[in-house]
């Protein structure tokens, strides 16, 4: 019997990472498990011979004062090899644990320790494809898995032990199908989990059980859990006074505190969908602003039978809205709410093109271990939203090849035309921004059949109706593109194509040959145009600027039209031609075998990526620009590789307006959002999103109380950036975030508008070691993507975020994850920011002010967006500090505290600012 496997689950706590540059175990624990129970356990503090760094200390809370009495390693090394002998060797990040005690094996003159090893990270990504993180904490709260102290390893060592016992029972609960494609594909891991995948197997074969929540379909296992229509229990009407909501809410929250901005919020909308008319809350946090537009939208559709949609920015909203937001409703009304959430057609999985890459793609570890997620992911899921799934960089490629595509048929079970059938029979639709902007295009618009719309985070519609309408041209994407294809010569898909072709003399030998000479005669004239285009634009630049990186408008590059047009003539060429050998070679009399379909399918797939990249060419260097502006951007160091061209609206409300012209014929519109309004510019944001002058803003603050913990401090005696140098400036930044940061022990967000001014500070900081016992995460130096930096940023009680104007759109840092705000400017856009300066052009050519119509709004708008950080909740407590003085010398700095809620500002120099912090904090 192979089940009764010894387990060693290991988890180390060290002074760093590397023991060759002298860093040393602190604490040491081995969990050993039988038969899936665990038998006993071992766990001791180890002295290390040196000092803990600070930020070890901050993140083990393990001090020098624990180890101090502790033994040295090699006091335990005997015992602890022993313990591991013909054990599985089993850790939360395999290779660190088992490569730094095998160093430290080494050094106490052990022989190296030889025996299998596992990874629950490897084994989590697997089994748990849908966690946000694939952290040890992170998946211990997500499967209730007691862990009291992370980062000790005794607590770490049980939590990742009882993690192995849930991967486990994971893989034991999967379909006999799936186990089967997944072992035969688990020999390329990198540890050793097939022998695990083959144990879960053998125990399946025996007992074999129908699984009831997965249906067949082609060859795949994929969950039957879809959503089915509930009908209503009995409808509740509309509770019409502030006493009825209350008790309807507290039946639901017990401790239910009533908000009169709240109440006025519910009968505002319920109003306006009654009287089918369009209207704009501003509903600032503090009021409950999801739940007081969810209940009178749900109530309403249910009285009147009818449909509501709700669009927010961003998927991650879409989900908040489903999985926290709706439940509460529910709970509230005592009934299920028919919901359906609606993405754009790409988001889902094309179940059929994923089968055909699964029996063909030459598979590299990414391509394997992404199968074997998606493979467990399809038992589990219920919408086929590709993003629901956590894959790798890697991975990402292989997601793209199994997008659902517009020109695609669908043979079978679908999950997009799934989504789109749920939403027939929906009270309440949950879709996003760019999902409605696109069905402006759509053959056959989905958002017909809608009787009340409410556009949640409104500010948003206009940021995502530039994305929408933003097309780029990217060098490397072209180049990339090319290579997949490559020649008769290169070992890529056309060699592969032509080879199949040819065995079966599916295609005659000259069409293939006519398409390699017209693919080589488009790489160079490509090539060629991209090179003088180059030329063109080093002669334009002026060599002054410090950093390597410029932005041009493509009117200030004289590039010549002939060569341009070529490139679209030969691409036109090369696609018709190919498109006629793919028809020749799928219409030959014989079948097709697999694999032959497999080419077939990438043909398409890469002739079609191909007919993307030659629309945008045209559409950025061939068409008119009258409403947008075109740019290049390259760095100078690396052309033509880091060769990039973007096109975007430079006014937006043309476009809104024909969105919603059908939409507002037929139902009525409810914007809201935490920012609307512009002190002494209500309309800035209405306008833009077409909005008429006559509808009427409503404007809903929390009560003052709601502010009682947060402060605004104004520093008089900053240096004025004109009169000093720009080192000068920085200096005084670092030293007044320095010291600011001491003082309030972290939990602090800076805000920058330049990410020079940024990365010198950071740098300055870093040099002063002041901080090195915080952890400071600074955007586009620490590495990783936005949601990445908040995440690691959130899990240190010591930390500094550093962040640009970018980094404030839409971030949310709950509870008492910051204790201040800083402002080093006023957050007004560079006047070089392309999108920005094509906006200000359009603006002044129309004989407006565009300071007053556009830079001052929009930086007032960023200053409310970063106060409303601080404050999520009644209990938080936080410092806003602002340390540019234009707010006290300038006439308009007024604006900017006029934007802030009825707080209290004071304005005072930095010692005197430290002094009311350190009471403060007191």
């Amino acid at each position: 019997m192979m089940e009764s496997q010894k387990y060693a689950i290991v988890d180390l706590e060290t002074t760093g990472h590397s023991p060759a540059n002298g860093d040393r175990m602190i604490q040491i624990a081995i969990v050993i498990m039988k038969d899936w129970q665990i038998e006993r356990t071992f766990t001791k503090f180890i002295n290390p011979g040196k000092a803990i760094p600070p930020f070890i200390q901050d993140l083990t809370h393990i001090t020098d004062k624990d180890v101090k009495d502790a033994l040295p390693f090699e006091a335990h090394a005997d015992y602890i090899y022993e313990l591991l002998a013909e054990c599985v060797f089993v850790a939360h990040n395999a290779d660190f644990d088992l490569s730094f005690l095998q160093a430290e094996f080494k050094r106490a003159g052990l022989p190296k320790w030889q025996g299998k090893k596992m990874d629950t990270v490897e084994l989590a990504k697997i089994l748990f494809p849908m966690s946000l993180s694939f952290k040890l904490g992170d998946l211990a709260a997500d499967l209730n898995i007691p862990l009291a102290n992370a980062h000790r390893a005794d607590d770490d060592a049980l939590a990742t032990a009882e993690l192995f016992i849930c991967c486990w029972k994971e893989l034991l609960a999967l379909p006999q199908l799936t186990l089967e494609q997944m072992h035969k594909r688990s020999f390329r891991l990198k540890s050793n989990v097939s022998q695990l995948f083959f144990e879960a197997l053998q125990i399946k074969r025996q007992h074999v059980t129908g699984n009831e929540n997965v249906s067949y379909y082609r060859n795949l296992a994929i969950c039957d859990g879809r959503k089915q229509h509930t009908s209503h229990a009995e409808i509740v009407s509309f509770p019409q006074t502030a006493a009825e909501k209350t008790v309807l809410m507290a039946k639901a929250m017990p401790n239910f505190e009533e908000r009169p901005a709240q109440v006025e919020m519910m009968d505002t909308i319920w109003q306006a969908l009654n009287a089918q008319t369009e209207c704009v809350i501003e509903a600032s946090t503090g009021i409950g602003k999801t739940v007081g537009y969810l209940l009178p939208a749900i109530l309403y559709a249910q009285a009147v039978n009818k449909k509501i949609a709700i669009s927010t920015y961003t998927s991650h909203l879409q989900e908040q809205l489903v999985e926290e937001e709706l439940p509460k409703i529910e709970k509230i009304l005592g009934t299920k709410v028919n919901i359906a959430v609606l993405k754009g057609m790409q988001h889902y999985i094309d179940i059929a093109r994923f089968e055909q890459c699964m029996a063909y793609a030459d598979e590299s570890y990414d391509d394997t271990f992404t199968i074997l997620q998606i493979l467990v992911w399809l038992t589990k899921t219920e919408t086929g939203v590709l993003s629901e799934l956590n894959v790798s960089g890697g991975g990402q490629l292989f997601i793209e090849k199994i997008r659902k595509m517009p020109d695609e048929k669908t043979r079978g079970f679908d999950f997009y035309e799934q989504a789109l059938k749920n939403s027939e029979t929906a009270d309440c639709i949950v879709t996003n921004h760019s999902m409605v902007l696109s069905d402006l295009v759509r053959q056959t618009p989905i958002f017909t059949q809608i009787d009340g719309w409410i556009i949640d985070e409104a500010h948003q519609f206009i940021q995502a109706t530039m994305q929408q309408d933003e097309v780029v041209f990217s060098y490397t994407q072209w180049k990339y593109i090319f290579g997949q294809i490559g020649t008769m010569e290169e070992t890529a898909l056309f060699q592969q194509f032509s080879q199949a072709a040819k065995k079966r003399q599916r295609v005659p030998m000259q069409s293939l040959q006519r398409l390699d000479t017209q693919f080589i005669r488009l790489q160079r004239t490509f090539d060629e145009t991209v090179q003088r285009a180059v030329l063109q634009m080093q002669q334009q630049i002026k060599s002054k600027q410090a950093s390597s990186k410029y932005t041009l408008f493509l009117e200030d590059v004289p590039l010549a039209k002939e060569p341009l047009l070529k490139v679209s003539k030969l691409t036109q060429q090369w696609l018709d031609l190919a498109a006629e050998v793919g028809q020749i070679f799928e219409n030959n009399i014989e079948q097709l075998d697999n694999n032959e379909l497999y080419l077939l399918s990438e043909w398409h797939y890469w002739i079609r990526e191909m007919k993307m990249k030659i629309a945008e060419w045209e559409e950025i260097f061939l068409s008119p620009q009258t409403e947008n502006s075109v740019w290049l951007e390259f760095d100078v160091r690396s052309v033509p590789g880091s060769l990039h061209a973007f096109k975007k609206p430079a006014n937006v409300t043309p476009i809104i307006e024909k969105v919603l012209a059908p939409l507002r014929k037929q139902a009525s519109i409810i914007w809201t959002s935490g920012t609307l309004t512009v002190p002494g510019n209500e309309r800035f944001v209405t306008r833009q999103l077409g909005i008429a002058d006559r509808v009427e803003i409503t404007k809903l603050q929390a009560p003052p109380a709601y502010y009682a913990g947060a402060k605004a401090f104004i520093v008089t005696d900053m240096p004025d950036i004109q009169h000093v140098s720009q080192d000068e400036y920085i200096e005084a930044v670092a030293h007044a975030i320095t010291r600011t940061v001491r003082m309030t022990e972290g939990r602090c967000f800076v805000l920058f508008t330049a990410q020079e001014m940024l990365r010198k500070t950071v740098e300055l900081i870093q040099d002063s070691e002041l901080l090195d016992d915080y952890m400071l995460f600074a955007q586009g130096v620490s590495g990783g993507s936005r949601m990445r930096i908040l995440k690691s940023f959130q899990k240190f009680s010591h930390a500094v975020l550093f962040g640009t104007n970018s980094f404030w759109e839409g971030v949310d840092v709950p509870g008492d994850a910051l204790a201040s705000v800083i402002v080093v400017r006023l957050p007004f856009s560079s006047p070089e920011e392309p999108v920005f300066k094509a906006r200000a052009k359009h603006i002044t050519a129309q004989g407006h002010n565009s300071f007053n119509e556009l830079s001052l709004p929009e930086a007032i708008m960023r200053f409310k967006q970063g106060f409303g950080r601080l404050i999520r909740s009644s209990q938080d407590k936080g410092a806003f500090i602002v340390l540019d003085r234009r707010i006290t010398t300038k006439s308009y700095g007024k604006e900017f505290i006029k934007a802030l809620p009825p707080i209290d500002v004071k304005k005072l120099q930095l010692p005197e600012l430290l002094k009311e912090l350190n009471h403060w904090q007191k």
